[in-house]
């Protein structure tokens, strides 16, 4: 007998390289021929190093779902590309002197040779890095757009500061106060950024969340992170510097309780208010101190109130009081006006401030008893004659309405989120396409004139500035507008603008005219599948969304296009005993080790094995032997079936292993369509595939003929493929000659799933106490009257008061006796 090898380091190269000659996995953008299209895309990775055991898991999921949407008649589009800006390789620069752009090719490059060997369904014709110039060019148009719609802006805002590197420093590069490198101790500047005006758009990205098939915890990040509330603006006036300063309340009814005014340290007027006091040393130290804080901890109730008087007092407006300002650190910038009415009365953390610095607390609602702070609802008291008494909902209309008569507010709704800031004082980024003129003042880059280029400079680290403003050649231009002397914008865009429309640039990546055709890209857009981590939830997904609203609005996009992604699926991560993988803590697993050892097959049926793909799941390495051998002994079966066992279709006359056979490979169709259609369920789904293979081995087939024998087989590298493409292709063609990717998903005979008879439980009092075996369409007192009439039952019925009597049809019978 001959001896069959399973060796994934032949069969895996040979089957690649066919889809690479073929270019296989290539779409056109001709849709004359009507199929159905289906955009499968997998975020975008960062390219810094190699990729790691994350991106396995996640283009594993996505490229069998690509494969199936492929086998069930659609054209798909499974394009890649990287996310190639940004601050690793720029640190990497400044550290080793290498080009960011460089370094980054040069992991793009190790992203690719590992993606191909991981056998992925990738349509290469569209990759591209949103570093390259053909790319960026776009994005600066981008900018552009927004900014002639004024949808693109500047203005003061406060930023990390760090003294030693001389530059502003992302939240993410503070630690514990100090920078990430320096290790000096942060600080907060006002500087002017470029910001693009998302909350435009506020009540939209609210609403369309209806609209799309994503996982509801992630709806509701969304939803709270943009954090819409009904209130009130109130202005609160700084009699002596002149300055009315706008507060957001949601309880204007407890406006009269008001005792003391608090800023957040982000305010960019904290600094001005203190300037020139006695205190105005102690609020300085407290902003840079508070600003590198986490914002979730410096809410907490629980957490010791602190702040500074800034020397300066505010007018409340209902009563004409002057009131004390604060700087204090559980006050939020994030939040309304980034300023609060303090009512310690009715507000835990105000109650908690107020007792801390010795400050009034003054009821304004009565409740059940005496116990201060109180939050709930009562007639209000020491308010104006006109709403004590009133019940403080009905007044708090009443107070609005007042107020707006007076002038001193109005009805408002409030958002908790924030319009994005875009710049940095970086290197390694998109130039925004903006020159200054002292006489015109910020006037775009003209279309033609784009890409603005990043220059080559010698120094990446910034010192005070960006380091593009060192390239002064570059920076020295003239005006669009009166050709006068300017200067351009030496601020970079944030990678998250890059990363807000790649999926827009790959329906139609080569085009030179336009970033996009519209045409094309109605066929494509919106994104049939998107998939990625849970981690980008909130950012990356709601500027994306805003991005595509905007552009639709400006006519780039089509109007039904208002939504970047029709569905989201996040994957969980791959732990190592329970943990994160992390390099300090060594238990990291290389895709590479994996691969080299076992197979790219084995490495990515064995990822979608381990659990449900939307899961936390845990690494094992004796898991990975046992799908290798798994992966054997099918690609086994299947060489020594189609060298062994003749061609023969199956007979019409079948026998009992031939019907018992023939029923498991369409109860295996029928689960793994399932599984794959209508939920991601890939682990049972390859479970079902190995049930199949136990019933088709020599020791269970009996005496299954070899037609039967054969159409299993075939069937189970058929439902294998997207999961382990290269062992199924081979299996699939050694025993039908056929490409397995090229025949469409197999169907399920609804008459092979339909059994004459089934087993049927029969249980007393909930145990089970015998079986039967049933017909398939027999009637309820039918399935009753075999219960009663199996021996075991009868004997736990004898002489006994049946109580009741349960029947559930295909499955068991229950008798309730005393």
């Amino acid at each position: 007998m001959a001896e069959y090898r399973y060796d994934p380091a032949e069969i895996e190269p040979r089957w690649q390289q066919v889809w690479a000659d073929e270019g296989t996995w290539e779409v056109s953008n001709d849709f004359s021929d009507g199929q159905q299209a289906s955009y499968v895309l997998v975020m975008l990775p960062y390219p810094s190093g190699e990729p790691h055991i994350g991106h396995l898991k996640v283009y594993s999921v996505g490229d069998a779902v690509a494969h199936f949407h492929r086998r069930t008649g659609r054209r798909v589009l499974n394009p890649m590309g990287y996310d190639a800006f940004g601050l690793p390789a720029e640190n990497h620069a400044i550290k080793t002197g290498q080009h960011p752009r460089d370094s980054t090719d040069i992991a793009i490059a190790e992203f690719r040779r590992q993606f191909r060997e991981w056998g992925m369904s990738i349509d290469w014709t569209r990759e591209f890095g949103t570093h390259e110039p053909r790319y960026y060019r776009w994005t600066q148009w981008i900018f552009l757009e927004l900014f002639k719609r004024g949808l693109a802006y500047q203005k003061q805002a406060a930023v990390n500061w760090d003294p030693v590197e001389e530059t502003v420093l992302a939240n993410e590069q503070v630690i514990d106060g100090r920078g990430e490198r320096s290790g000096a101790l942060v600080e907060v500047r006002q500087l002017k950024q470029w910001f693009f005006r998302i909350t435009d758009y506020a009540d939209r990205l609210l609403e369309d969340l209806d609209t799309i098939r994503w996982p509801e915890h992630v709806k509701t990040m969304q939803r709270n992170w943009i954090g819409r509330s009904e209130g009130a603006e109130v202005v609160f006036r700084c009699e002596e510097l002149g300055i009315d300063y706008p507060v957001f309340t949601t309880r204007p009814d407890t406006l009269f309780g008001a005792t003391f005014f608090v800023m957040a340290p982000e305010h960019p007027d904290v600094l001005r208010l203190a300037e020139g006091g006695e205190h105005e040393t102690e609020v300085r130290e407290y902003v840079n101190r508070a600003l590198t804080d986490d914002t979730q901890l410096r809410g907490d109730v629980d957490k010791e109130k602190t702040g500074v008087p800034l020397g300066r007092t505010v007018t409340n407006p209902v009563n004409g009081e002057q009131l004390p300002i604060y700087v204090a650190d559980y006050v939020l910038m994030e939040y309304g006006t980034g300023a609060i009415m303090a009512v310690p009365a009715h507000d835990e953390r105000d109650y908690a401030f107020a007792q801390a610095y010795g400050l009034p607390i003054r009821r304004v609602i009565e409740g059940p008893d005496d116990e201060l702070p109180y939050s709930g609802d009562g007639p209000l008291v020491n308010s104006a004659p006109e709403f004590d008494g009133l019940h403080n909902r009905k007044a708090l209309e009443a107070i609005v309405r007042w107020l707006e008569r007076e002038g001193n507010g109005h009805s408002s709704v409030n958002y908790r989120l924030r319009d994005w800031l875009i710049s940095r004082q970086r290197y390694w980024g998109a130039p925004i396409p903006i020159i200054h003129c002292p006489a015109c003042g910020a006037v775009a880059v003209a279309d033609e004139d784009l890409p603005v280029l990043l220059p080559d400079v010698e120094d990446y680290k910034p010192r005070g500035r960006s380091p593009l403003a060192t390239a002064e050649d570059w920076v020295r231009t003239t005006c669009p507008q009166c050709g006068g002397p300017a200067q351009r914008e030496t601020d970079t865009m944030d990678t998250f603008v890059d990363s807000s429309w790649y999926f827009l640039r790959y329906c139609d990546p080569d085009n030179d005219q336009a970033a996009w055709d519209q045409k094309i890209v109605a066929r494509w857009m919106p994104v049939d599948q998107y998939i990625g981590g849970v981690e980008h939830a909130i950012l990356h997904l709601l500027y994306a969304r805003f991005f595509t609203k905007a552009l639709a609005d400006l006519g780039h996009l089509p109007d039904d296009v208002q939504e970047p992604f029709s569905a989201l699926f996040t994957q969980g991560m791959i732990l190592r005993d329970g943990d994160k993988m992390s390099k300090n803590k060594g238990n990291v697993i290389s895709p590479t080790s994996i691969v080299d050892r076992f197979g790219a097959d084995t490495a990515r049926a064995y990822i979608l094995f381990i659990g449900p793909p939307d899961q936390d799941a845990d690494w094992s390495d004796s898991g990975v032997e046992g799908m290798n051998r798994f992966l054997g002994r099918l690609w086994r079966n299947a060489a020594e079936a189609a060298d062994e066992l003749p061609d023969h279709p199956i007979p019409d006359e079948i026998n009992d292993d031939d019907e018992r056979l023939l029923r498991k490979t369409h109860w295996a169709i029928d689960k793994v369509t399932s599984d794959m259609s209508e939920r991601f369920n890939f682990n049972t789904a390859i479970a079902a595939v190995m049930e199949l293979l136990n019933e088709v081995t020599p020791v269970k087939r009996g005496d299954a003929s070899p037609g039967a024998v054969r159409f299993a087989l075939s069937t189970a590298a058929s439902l294998l493929f997207p999961f382990a493409p290269h062992v199924a292709t081979d299996a699939y063609h050694l025993l039908t000659g056929e490409r397995v990717w090229e025949q469409p998903w197999p169907d399920a005979d609804q008459a092979w799933l339909e059994r004459p008879t089934f087993e049927l439980v029969c249980q007393v009092n909930g145990k089970v106490r015998d079986r039967a075996q049933a017909p398939s369409d027999a009637s309820k007192d039918e399935l009753l009257a075999l219960c009663r009439q199996a021996p075991r039952v009868q004997a736990h019925l004898d002489g006994r008061d049946v109580v009741k009597e349960i029947v559930v049809p295909g499955k068991l019978v229950n008798i309730v006796v005393r």
